[in-house]
């Protein structure tokens, strides 16, 4: 096979692939109504227990409790950002939310929801250590607002021993 075809191959297959990830996050958006839709709870639940591991609540009621917060405290969060933003951050959540675009950006074989702690560890070490920018900056945008969202919550903050602001 010459070289442009390849290419040729490789640019027909990104496009044809970015085109149904468009369009399934069209008819399923993750981030609708000015808050999280239900795959992108499931998404942003499964991060926040992969990246917050050891932090988070160890009884299941207590984990379960602190986690509804958490998506609730993301809702708010994300309701504020600009409308560009928003909409950047739906495109990412339903790529995520579909299989082909969870397994060619997350590396991420199982659903969220059924992923293991360990699993969901490795896909986003994987998306930070890449040499591709998007991945990188996906991973950072999970991450970043997990741990916004997570200890702007005083409550939090002594699980990590932090005794909060010093009083000027």
């Amino acid at each position: 096979m010459q070289r442009r075809t390849l290419l040729k191959l490789g640019i027909g297959s990104a496009v044809v692939l970015a085109a149904a990830g468009a369009g399934v996050a069209l008819l399923a958006p993750a981030w609708h109504d000015g808050r999280l839709a239900d795959s992108g709870r499931a998404i942003f639940r499964a991060v926040a227990v992969a990246v917050l591991d050891g932090m988070l609540p160890t009884a299941t009621a207590e984990r379960d409790t602190a986690l509804l917060a958490h998506l609730g405290r993301l809702d708010g969060a994300i309701a504020v950002f600009p409308a560009a933003t928003q909409a950047e951050l739906a495109q990412l959540l339903g790529l995520l939310a579909v299989a082909p675009g969870r397994i060619g950006l997350a590396g991420l074989q199982p659903r969220w929801e059924d992923a293991s702690v360990g699993a969901v560890q490795h896909a986003l070490q994987s998306m930070r250590d890449s040499s591709l920018a998007l991945r990188q900056q996906a991973y950072q945008a999970l991450r970043d607002l997990t741990n916004a969202a997570y200890f702007s919550d005083p409550t939090t903050w002594q699980r990590i021993g932090y005794p909060g602001p010093v009083a000027l």
